[in-house]
């Protein structure tokens, strides 16, 4: 049994963890080993979340993603079939493509004109003959894994053993049938979010239910006391469900009181505010009225960036329109309270006075995660970080 079998077997137990009452340690937020071995170990075997096939409906129409150091294209080819490449010409290693979106019938390196089709074979290479070695169909874009789940697009850089976005969300298929993701339309552009955070920071803060009634006053007045969290192996799931009262304000009421009926959606759907986070950095945040997917892509180990699109499905009454508006003035307002959380919090981490701390029954989904690490990379069981070099030894 390999190292990652045997961390997957201890995953999959449930009362293995002998750290289980303790948060991760402050050290591993810091750490530039300990990134470089969790970008090896968790973030490049992982899928992540690039686009809708509704983004790239036309050949050649495609999508980008940068994170761990390369850049991925997902592009539709004539064929109709979606597929993914590194972002990487085969000749002089050149990007064949900036920017986050585009279309190309054809890939046209702008360095020296190699040409590659979309669907990733090498078609055309200026003074082909001087090029003693070449074989053109040796040298098409690098592949990358795709897996399409309910519409949206993910890639995965290489393979550890992680289960499919399929398998991990299998638990919930029913519930999230419902809102037709397949038939949404993005509602901008993507939205790219620096933050001077740990990845994992954004991610605890997402699963923290302890935080709701202390530090968002507007969520709690929104959704009360109804805020659950649930961990189901690789997949989050934490909700809450909307009440007006007189203690909100204006946009809080307007929300509460005006959401319009959506046919294929359940009542009790109509005011549920539902997320799931996936491991290990992405979360869908599911409306009535819209959805959001965000993710926290590592740049460097006290710095991420917050990924975001929010889709919706075609309606033109206005009442929609203005619960989406509402929708957003009140996460704008979530959105800057956790961003002043996290920021502090990363401070705290680098304290040398930090080591871990005591997890409570309730932060089901805090444990969940911590265990996962902790048994990819053992060395997180340490409180506090041992001498340079240890990843190495």
């Amino acid at each position: 049994m390999g190292k990652l079998d045997h961390a997957f077997a201890e995953i999959a137990a449930v009362d293995v963890d002998p750290d289980a009452d303790f948060s991760l340690p402050g050290w591993i937020y810091t750490d530039p080993e300990f990134f470089a071995l969790e970008m090896d170990q968790v973030i490049r075997p992982s899928w992540q979340i690039v686009c809708h096939l509704n983004e790239v409906p036309n050949a050649g129409d495609y999508r980008t993603i940068d994170y761990c150091g390369e850049s991925v294209i997902v592009i539709r080819g004539d064929d109709g079939q979606v597929r993914a490449f590194t972002n990487v010409c085969r000749h002089r290693a050149m990007r064949l493509v900036e920017g986050p979106t585009g279309c190309a019938r054809k890939l046209v390196c702008p360095y020296h004109a190699w040409a590659y089709e979309n669907d990733g074979r090498l078609s055309g290479v200026p003074m082909k003959s001087e090029y003693p070695t070449l074989k053109l169909e040796d040298n098409g874009l690098v592949p990358v894994a795709v897996e399409i789940w309910h519409g949206f697009v993910f890639v995965r850089l290489e393979d550890g053993g992680f289960p499919s976005v399929a398998a991990m969300m299998a638990p919930f298929e029913a519930e999230v049938a419902q809102y037709r993701f397949e038939d949404m339309h993005p509602m901008g552009d993507v939205r790219l979010r620096p933050r001077a955070v740990n990845w994992k920071n954004v991610g605890d803060n997402y699963s923290d239910n302890l935080h709701i009634p202390v530090a968002h006053d507007g969520l709690t007045r929104l959704v009360g006391k109804t805020y659950r969290i649930e961990a189901h192996g690789w997949a989050d799931r934490l909700y809450g469900d909307v009440a007006r009262t007189d203690r909100q304000n204006f946009w809080e009421q307007f929300y509460a009181a005006h959401m319009p009926r959506v046919d294929h959606l359940p009542a009790e759907a109509h005011g549920r505010w539902l997320y799931y986070k996936l491991w290990p950095n992405m979360a869908f945040d599911i409306y009535a009225d819209q959805i959001d997917f965000m993710q926290w892509l590592p740049i460097s180990p006290t710095t991420c960036i917050l990924r975001e699109v929010a889709y919706c499905l075609p309606d033109s009454r206005r009442e929609m329109k203005l619960v989406r508006y509402a929708n957003w003035r009140i996460n704008r307002v979530v959105n800057a309270e956790d961003t002043w959380l996290i920021t502090r919090v990363q401070q705290g981490m680098a304290s040398k006075t930090y080591g871990v701390g005591p997890l409570a029954s309730s932060e089901v989904c805090l444990r969940s995660f911590a265990r996962k690490v902790r048994a990819l990379i053992p060395e997180a069981r340490q409180p506090f970080a041992p001498a340079a070099g240890w990843s190495k030894r």
